[in-house]
């Protein structure tokens, strides 16, 4: 019986070339979680560095080695075509930059919390005081303070299960836009949501918080999940098919109501904006963005949304081009909402965490008016703007991390950012170029950014929201503004926090800040190859 299933079930072929990204990233993650079972424990963190960064940049080179491309594999499961390959190279780049700040694993003598002896070895310089500037708790199975993490902590152990854990979710996202079909898109989900909810888990200080973050996030997951697989089903009932191609098909041939479909995608777009951060669905965001450790808020606040973006504008532009007039009105409307409640939120907040989160479902407003034109330079604008959101952000993060309290735990308060451009001129201008991207102002990629969607929402018939856009970076440039303020024209605090230069995050800085000002000043290359790769595999 099972031959004559076999005979009549061929196996179908697997183009591995066009799939080799993700395979790579994918064999890097399972050695990972080899290497955490068998290899001895002072080894585990230089491999898992290696896997990390060697995965990641041969599988960058493998996206680069694909361009062109304009193929499906896997029985049309999966599209590579010229969205994939950006979206996949954009999501790469940082979660290389998002890697190296979980890689920071330094002690800096500044945060010492008492006088000690002069020491060499990571434990034996915690247990003589000096603070770890890592983000990771040493022991995750143990209880916030229990005698087990205290005793981890002062043997220096490292968290070094992130790694693989990275690798598994970066998998996911690089596999989230390229999906070709409801089935796939949905495993890629769960693949890259999976590691997130623990990694959320994981802050070495603030541990009840980081935990409650990792609930949160495993809650909206759900949720998402939950959405996205209902739409699923009604749009296979519409269509008998899950792939794109064939319920496009079933649009195109329809000429009665269509309800049963729209019904359908309005569920997998809520599934997808909760992943994006849009408005009415980001009510936990800042808050999972808060409670989790720094380098993972910047891996998922740039990665996640990348992706998620993605694979709603595939969803939008190949499965459902037939309900167009009923899609983009409503894409627009999250789109305003999006924008003024962020805008509007962010200007209340007093922890730099939240403000970021919050400039975060902003961004989502501005990325949704691009989609809200359902044209060509639509997808290109997404594309141009999600890569100089990805990057910046990073950086953004990455600058928070160098703020400590003399605990070494990340001064976050907006209060204890007074006076930094005077304590340290190189960090508060790095930051203030951030802001200052992310407010729309020129020279920088965000003024790019915005102008891209701008346009592309304009020639789409949407000028209103070229409206509201502006409005919203108005009243966001305050926000923005009275950060730079408060760094450079405002006394110190009395209990200033230092400040710490570990090179790893140093160097995420510099690459990050590098890419924001020439994407601001020379953005012309970019915007070409995004006009290139704003095409679909029919």
């Amino acid at each position: 019986m099972n031959q004559v299933l076999a005979a009549a079930v061929p196996a179908p072929p697997i183009e591995y070339r066009l799939l080799s990204p993700m395979l790579i990233v994918f064999a890097a993650a399972v050695i990972g979680v080899l290497v955490e079972a068998f290899a001895p424990r002072s080894w585990r963190y230089p491999l898992q560095l290696v896997l990390g960064f060697v995965g990641c940049g041969i599988a960058l080179a493998a996206v680069i080695g694909l361009a062109g491309t304009n193929a499906t594999a896997i029985v049309d499961a999966v599209a590579v075509d010229g969205v994939t390959l950006f979206l996949q190279g954009t999501i790469l780049v940082t979660a290389i930059l998002g890697l190296a700040l979980m890689a920071e694993r330094g002690i800096d003598p500044r945060l010492a919390r008492r006088e000690g002896p002069g020491t060499w070895s990571r434990a034996a310089a915690t247990a003589a005081g000096a603070v770890p500037v890592d983000a990771f708790t040493p022991q995750a199975a143990s209880m916030p303070g229990s005698p087990d993490e205290i005793a981890a902590t002062k043997a220096g152990v490292t968290t070094t299960e992130v790694f693989p854990l990275a690798l598994f979710a970066l998998g996911g996202l690089l596999l989230f836009p390229a999906s070709n079909d409801l089935l796939t898109m949905f495993v890629a989900l769960e693949v890259l949501s999976l590691p997130l909810y623990l990694l959320c888990g994981l802050a070495r200080r603030q541990r009840l918080l980081s935990q409650e973050s990792a609930l949160k996030y495993f809650l909206l997951g759900a949720f998402s999940s939950a959405f996205f697989l209902y739409g699923m089903a009604l749009l296979y009932g519409y269509a008998g098919t899950v792939r794109f191609a064939g319920i496009a098909e079933a649009l195109g041939r329809d000429t009665n109501s269509k309800t049963l479909a729209v019904l359908g995608l309005a569920m997998l777009a809520v599934g997808l904006l909760f992943k994006i951060g849009a408005v009415p669905f980001q009510s936990w965001v800042p808050d999972v963005y808060q409670g989790a450790p720094t380098p993972v808020t910047a891996f998922m606040a740039a990665g996640t949304k990348i992706a998620a973006v993605g694979a709603l504008l595939r969803i939008l532009q190949m499965a459902v081009p037939g309900l167009r007039e009923d899609w983009r009105p409503i894409v627009a409307a999250v789109a305003i909402a999006t924008m003024l409640v962020g805008a509007v939120m962010a200007v209340t907040q007093t922890d730099v965490k939240r403000m970021l989160a919050y400039s975060s479902v902003a961004h989502a407003g501005f990325i949704l008016t691009a989609l809200a034109a359902g044209n060509v330079d639509g997808v290109s604008s997404v594309l141009f703007y999600l890569a100089a959101y990805g990057v910046g952000t990073v950086g953004a993060f990455a600058v928070v991390t160098l703020v400590r309290a003399r605990s070494g735990e990340e001064a976050t308060a907006l209060a204890a950012w007074a006076g930094l451009g005077r304590r340290s001129p190189w960090l508060a201008t790095v930051f203030a170029l951030f802001l200052l991207s992310f407010a729309g102002i020129p020279l920088t990629s965000g003024f790019v950014s915005k102008f891209a969607v701008f346009t592309a929402a304009s020639s789409g018939g949407f000028s209103s929201l070229v409206i509201v856009g502006v409005i919203s970076s108005a009243i966001a440039a305050f926000f923005y503004i009275r950060v730079i303020v408060l760094m450079f024209f405002t006394d110190e605090p009395d209990d200033a926090p230092q400040i710490v230069g570990p090179p790893v995050t140093s160097t995420v800085i510099a690459v990050s800040a590098a890419a924001t000002l020439v994407l601001g000043i020379v953005p012309q290359p970019l915007l070409d190859l995004a006009e290139r790769a704003a095409v679909f595999v029919r």
